[in-house]
């Protein structure tokens, strides 16, 4: 089972360092008893997918928590969860106000989504197959050997570091400028688990829609053959921004992975299609994928994309993600 593969590392006393000077500790609370009940509290929490089996996660860890990620293929991954933002971290705008669309993204960031679980596995899936000579043409989709990968709402930037695992050509992390992702965990990531790898993998703070004005988004405009977007679509109002985003960072020959839980409902998620296609994409493939079930041979439980479904609840739909493959319309 894909959640399975989440395990909670034991908490970081209070005062020790992680070994980057760019991650903050995580907060401490309670400290005078802090190890008996962060032991117990994670245990339970490594447990949860077991003891209710029918209930998805969407989201895993706590913020500034180090995760582990068991691989297949790449072993055991140490994943840090951004810190939670605190209130010194608000950016106002001109006028003095706050822009609630940047704080909004700030708190999707200090969790590890399982949208980005799904790439990741397919990644790593499709690895494991090409090396064998057994690579499928429904695998070959997640084949990343030799790319230029960007991820974009990164994070926790799991799937980016499964990707330099994977032997991209390059990849590179992005987020939003006032992402907590971007102060510690991104860093701490790469420097855990890529110390060894020959990808160049580099980071970089990047607002959707702001393509002309950005020097760095100028330099690197059609420069990537596969670009990841994995629960990024939560503010209806940034869609057009996000699908500019990737038309102007895309290769003429690229694709674009979309994985997207129904967190907030499939009209969200339709919406976003919606404007991808008005907006010179295409989908190439798409499907529903049930993050829970497997089949009898260990393989995915898959359903046709649906943008409704009557008489779905929330307990169900949390089970589902949609997965799909765009690319630049002829």
């Amino acid at each position: 089972m894909l959640h399975s593969r989440i395990r909670p590392l034991p908490r970081l006393q209070p005062g020790s360092s992680i070994p980057t000077e760019s991650a903050p500790p995580p907060d401490f609370h309670n400290e005078d008893n802090g190890d008996d009940y962060s032991s117990a509290e994670d245990l339970f929490s490594a447990f949860l997918p077991h003891l209710f089996p029918d209930d998805a996660p969407s989201f895993h860890g706590d913020p500034g928590q180090r995760l582990l990620y068991t691989s297949p293929r790449y072993g055991d991954l140490e994943i840090m969860v951004p810190s939670y933002p605190s209130q010194s971290e608000r950016l106002p705008s001109e006028d003095g106000s706050v822009n609630a669309v940047d704080e909004g993204r700030k708190l999707f960031a200090h969790f590890l989504w399982s949208a980005a679980m799904v790439v990741a596995e397919g990644v790593e899936k499709a690895d494991t197959l090409a090396a064998r000579g057994e690579l499928d043409a429904d695998t070959a989709m997640w084949t990343v050997r030799g790319e230029r990968v960007l991820e974009l709402g990164a994070g926790a930037a799991l799937p980016s570091v499964i990707c330099a695992r994977a032997h991209a050509a390059a990849v590179t992390i992005t987020d939003h400028p006032s992402s907590p992702a971007l102060t510690g965990a991104i860093h701490f990531n790469i420097r855990r688990n890529l110390a060894t790898t020959e990808t160049k993998v580099t980071s970089q703070p990047h607002k959707w829609g702001t393509l002309e004005s950005d020097p760095w988004a100028v330099a690197h405009r059609g420069t990537f053959t596969r670009i990841i977007a994995a629960d990024c679509y939560w503010v209806r109002s940034q869609h057009e921004n996000l699908v500019r985003t990737m038309n102007w960072f895309l290769a003429p020959s690229g694709k674009v992975w979309v994985v997207a839980g129904f967190h907030t409902g499939r009209a969200i998620v339709a919406w976003f299609f919606e404007t991808a296609v008005q907006n010179g994409l295409m989908i190439e493939r798409i499907h529903e994928r049930d993050l829970i079930a497997t089949s009898e041979d260990g393989g995915e439980v898959r359903r046709e994309w649906m943008p409704e479904r009557e008489g779905e609840g929330p307990e169900n739909r949390r089970r589902w993600c949609v997965v799909a493959l765009l690319r630049r319309r002829e």
